[in-house]
């Protein structure tokens, strides 16, 4: 059985991109989305959300290039200490360098982890699942206090952010930097599906869509999607209407997020394309046994 859970990341960042995750799940080419707690958008999303209880709404736990929920002086090792304003660091770099020289203090991130769950909470989300913003939870430093948080407020699953090998195979455009990335990081994925185990929490056999972020086309799409095996996988997309709020953001990814939301309208849009993808269950993470 091919079950496949299909999920925005960045819901509440922008209007633009909460407009393009309301219409695909209602064309049926999302189960899911995951929100982030300090976005500017956030309350425009769980109104959405609210209004179309089939959408799976995750935390998006932002750890790096973002503002806390938190107090700032009870999280303080997370922020940039050259930002002006309470701040968290501004690159993964920046973040990862802290984090790997043991300037960052676990119980800060499970604390900032817990502030986002706990808005979400008393917003009336409660979380299907928990993921990260750059997908920091892959790093065991980050990992641990990440699922202590999710224990503590009723958050049953976490996104397995591991590509497998043969979706990078079935990802025709991404560059070879990118490939390469993916590859060394996949060392990490032995370790954090033993630990995420030894939580209680659910997970997936692994993300598609990772190496193809930027890049996500409906070739892609679809090249991915031929290839799905057996197993219970999530898409990780990012797709967006490109309005003045994401422009002013520092995203990378612009251009790509409107070709992504063309591409999953495209092809996964149930009442357009009802056999895309036969014999296949579409779920989000809160339907996981």
């Amino acid at each position: 059985m091919h079950s496949l859970l299909i999920n925005a990341d960045d819901f509440g960042l922008t209007p633009g991109i909460n407009r393009a995750i309301l219409e695909l799940h209602q064309a049926g080419a999302l189960t899911s989305a995951t929100l982030m707690a300090a976005a500017p958008a956030c309350a425009e999303a769980v109104a959405m959300a609210q209004a179309h209880p089939s959408l799976g709404v995750g935390c998006h736990v932002v750890l790096v290039d973002g503002e806390p929920v938190a107090p700032p002086e009870t999280i303080a090792t997370l922020l940039d200490p050259t930002s002006a304003r309470p701040a968290f660091h501004s690159t993964l770099g920046g973040f990862l360098r802290a984090l790997l020289l043991g300037r960052i203090d676990p119980m800060h991130i499970e604390r900032e982890a817990a502030a986002q769950i706990a808005r979400l909470r008393a917003l009336g989300i409660q979380p299907t699942h928990i993921d990260t913003h750059k997908h920091t939870h892959m790093f065991a430093r980050v990992l641990r206090p990440v699922l202590r948080a999710a224990q503590n407020h009723a958050v049953h699953a976490i996104r397995n952010p591991f590509e497998p090998a043969w979706s990078v195979q079935a990802t025709p455009h991404a560059p070879l930097a990118r490939r390469v990335e993916v590859h060394l990081l996949r060392t990490l994925r032995t370790q954090f599906l033993r630990t995420v185990r030894a939580s209680g929490l659910r997970t997936t056999q692994g993300s598609l869509g990772v190496l193809a972020t930027g890049t996500l086309d409906a070739t892609t799409l679809r090249s991915l999607l031929a290839n799905l095996p057996a197993g219970t996988w999530e898409l990780v997309c990012h797709p967006a209407y490109v309005d003045d709020a994401l422009r002013a953001t520092r995203t990378r990814l612009l251009a790509s997020r409107q070709v992504e939301f063309e591409a999953l309208l495209a092809v996964l849009a149930l009442n357009a394309h009802p056999h895309a993808i036969p014999a296949t269950e579409r779920i989000h993470f809160g339907h996981l046994p």
